[in-house]
């Protein structure tokens, strides 16, 4: 197995290229979900396992922020989460130059024409009522993890 081998092993003796190495000692890709709904969690939970994707929680705007400066390939939002204010946070993000390129995903119910909107307007890149979004969350996730 080729994972075993020392950096320098790989390069001299197999011929690998140190963008190889770097692509197998990466940390995995992040994703940051902005919600609450402990049901719904355990699914983002089980597909991010299942594409190599790290997922973490995020219930206060301020912490969101400070996390979204490390630039994680996604960040989820349950536009229906109204303490964490998400369509603020949408236009923030999008906002700020270090933030702008992270994909923003946001669900809600296939009933909230005028929330769909908002999140649309404030910079959301994909908005999806929330039974589409979790029958294709696996496939989303592993877009973001470069799997597919």
């Amino acid at each position: 197995m080729v994972e075993s081998f020392r950096p320098i092993l790989l390069i001299s003796d197999l011929g690998l290229s140190q963008q190889y190495i770097s692509m197998q000692t990466q940390a995995p890709k992040r994703v940051l979900a902005v919600m609450t709904d402990l049901f719904f969690s355990v699914k983002l939970v089980e597909a991010a396992k299942r594409c190599g994707l790290a997922l973490e929680f995020v219930k206060e705007p301020k912490e969101l922020l400070e996390k979204a400066a490390s630039r994680p390939s996604l960040i989820v939002f349950d536009l229906n989460y109204d303490a964490a204010e998400p369509i603020k946070l949408i236009a923030k993000l999008k906002g700020m130059a270090e933030t702008k390129g992270i994909s923003l995903i946001g669900f809600l119910s296939h009933v909230q024409g005028e929330l769909k909107m908002a999140a649309q307007d404030a910079g959301c890149d994909m908005v999806m009522a929330k039974s589409a979004f979790s029958q294709n969350l696996t496939q989303i996730f592993k877009r973001h993890s470069g799997m597919a």
